[in-house]
């Protein structure tokens, strides 16, 4: 005989979890933000004033390349987690070759830059602050090739907006508060303290919300490359021939002089050969299939393959069944998810420098069909190692000695300390970057996640550059990735992901999100919220999210915490329970959704739809 009141609390919770199955669409049409809707362009970043600058350059004629090209230049004046000195990862939509196309403009470790350099100071990861964490500029090249190679306006054209911001801007409050909280590590650095501290010894040292900041020697900087660009037109070059002065005259001349000056009188490794030898790759990105849809993600020297990897692990199961959100659902996800970033931590790393990472086999179908049998459907499992990818595609496994203790504390960890800020395990781990959206009506897509050179930044002397901090995603230990340790002239694994999805042939959606190792965790989310769940891109961008601290961090100490799991506040009490017997260790946030930016593209109309999520300050405009 069931007793009256289990009657009354199984109707509940069947009423319950009814309630939620369906809450889930109808929550979803309430949006903070409204959706963006474009004819002719859209333009959406990480600020309002960025997103301004975008809209600048449209509204002068400039395609969707010189738009993203004056967000970029916008954001890293602005040092919206990100400055010049950083790095820069796009994914572009040519339309007359109707091909993807992959950017790859990170920094590389400087001369001297070993493993044994920093065990020697007693370091475990290379620091991550200061001259001594900073990877060689990318961002000014980045911008520069893109300019020259796809977009169709000068330098100078597109700088315009930054060298405005640079000669004094109004500073928003969120900047200039992470200012003050960061300006006991900014008096380490003489440059830096001058900048970003001008009221020195005063209560408050930082800028004031709505201040004007001005950046002087930053915008002598961007100067001299309009000069060296005008010099070189004055003299017959073509438009792209302009630009790429202005890229040697960074990277070769009196600038790359300054910036070694820089470097070297604080400390810093960098070398003029170091810059000069640096390049950009314009390269093939990698690609898979959900349901007939081609996304495509830059390769191994960021993270963005683990998305592909996740999405083909959840191929094999009918993840719409489970509900949105539901533990079935979150649990998959986040085992399915454990098992691609086990791989990355393992397998990913600079493809221009040996050993070959195994890309063919990481994107296996049958390997992912593999990984889905491993999952443990019961409970967490806070063990998960990397796979061997290699037999799918015909190879031996070299590193078979290193994967059998590789999660093992006990036979596989790091020894020394390293250079820490004081900030927490969840502040690093959702570290850095900024998201850029960009298209125009004459189907010029752009999508880019740059970063680096974050507050607080050491200043590379009268360049008003500030440094990168990237070098701290490497590692000195093979046994713990064997494709990315340190070694001067080597990319780190970032881990900024720009993602492209095209459908029909056509694009369908692009997208971005800021924060370290949690983007392609949201961002997989989000592409299943619009693919599975049939939210528009407004929705999509702002729902509830979760995040797994599994994987091991990419910033600091490179910290696990398995079996971590943060979801929205809504998640309702029957679906913590479930979670929690299940082994994870909750925490909760009110809003766990990017910031994400993207672009949906809706060919029945011919328009735009452009979403970002009300989870930071990031901004669009369309027309």
């Amino acid at each position: 005989m069931i007793h009256k009141r289990n009657i009354y609390w199984l109707r509940y919770f069947l009423a319950a979890a009814v309630i939620f199955s369906v809450s889930a669409n109808v929550l979803a049409q309430r949006t903070v933000k409204p959706v963006l809707h474009g004819k002719h362009w859209v333009a959406i970043t990480g600020k309002p004033l960025g997103a301004t600058a975008g809209a600048m350059i449209f509204q002068r004629g400039g395609n969707a390349v010189d738009a993203a090209c004056a967000m970029l230049g916008a954001t890293s004046t602005m040092y919206d987690v990100l400055s010049w000195g950083g790095e820069t990862q796009a994914l572009i939509y040519n339309p007359i070759t109707k091909k993807v196309i992959g950017i790859n403009a990170l920094g590389v470790a400087p001369t001297g830059a070993t493993p044994e350099f920093f065990r020697e100071k007693g370091m475990s990861f290379p620091p991550e602050f200061g001259p001594l964490a900073a990877v060689t500029p990318g961002t000014p090249g980045g911008l520069m090739v893109m300019l020259a190679e796809f977009g169709t306006m000068s330098l100078k054209e597109v700088l315009q907006p930054s060298m405005e911001m640079a000669e004094g801007y109004p500073m928003e409050e969120s900047t200039a508060n992470r200012i003050e909280g960061a300006k006991d590590q900014i008096k380490k650095w003489r440059y830096s303290k001058s900048l970003f501290l001008p009221h020195l010894g005063e209560e408050r040292e930082a800028p004031h919300g709505g201040e004007i900041f001005k950046q002087p020697d930053l915008l002598a900087t961007l100067q001299k490359l309009v000069d060296a660009e005008e010099k070189a037109l004055a003299e017959g070059k073509s438009r792209k021939e302009a630009i790429y002065a202005a890229y040697d005259r960074f990277y070769k001349g009196d600038i790359a002089e300054e910036f070694v000056r820089g470097s070297q009188e604080m400390g810093g490794l960098h070398t003029m050969e170091d810059l000069a030898n640096w390049e950009v790759y314009i390269e093939e990105p990698v690609m898979t299939t959900y349901k007939g849809i081609e996304v495509y993600k830059l390769t191994t020297w960021v993270q963005s393959p683990v998305l592909l990897q996740t999405l083909n692990i959840i191929e094999n199961i009918d993840i719409k069944s489970m509900g949105y959100n539901s533990a079935k659902y979150i649990h998959t996800l986040y085992q399915a998810m454990n098992l691609a970033f086990a791989d990355r931590d393992f397998y990913y790393g600079d493809p221009y420098f040996p050993p070959e990472e195994p890309i063919k086999g990481l994107l296996s179908k049958d390997y992912a069909k593999q990984r889905f049998n491993q999952i443990n459907w019961d409970r967490n499992d806070p063990y998960v190692l990397p796979g061997d990818p290699y037999p799918f595609e015909g190879k031996t496994n070299p590193f078979l000695d290193l994967l059998e203790n590789w999660n093992d504390p006990n036979k596989n960890s790091s020894s020394g300390t390293y250079d820490a800020s004081g900030r927490d395990f969840e502040e690093g781990f959702f570290a850095g970057t900024t998201s850029i959206q960009a298209a125009d009506e004459s189907g010029w897509v752009v999508s880019i996640t740059p970063s680096g050179g974050w507050l607080p930044a050491a200043i590379a002397v009268r360049t008003g550059i500030g440094m990168c901090q990237r070098m701290q995603s490497f590692v000195l230990n093979k046994s713990e990735n064997p494709f990315n340790v340190l070694e001067p002239g080597k990319r780190p694994r970032a881990t900024l992901t720009p993602s492209l999805a095209l459908k029909d042939g056509r694009p369908f959606v692009s997208f971005a999100v800021q924060g370290g190792d949690s983007q392609d965790q949201n961002s997989l989310q989000f592409f299943l919220n619009m693919v599975e769940f049939g939210m528009n891109v407004q929705q999509a961008v702002e729902a509830a999210n979760i995040n797994s601290f599994q994987m091991r961090s990419s910033f600091g100490a490179h910290e696990s915490r398995p079996g971590a799991l943060t979801l929205n506040e809504s998640v309702p009490p029957w679906v913590r329970s479930q979670l929690s017997k299940m082994g994870y260790d909750l925490s909760f946030r009110k809003l766990t959704s990017g910031p994400l930016n993207a672009i949906y593209f809706d060919w029945e109309h011919g328009t735009f739809w452009g979403g970002s999520s009300n989870s930071g300050e990031d901004y669009g405009i369309a027309w």
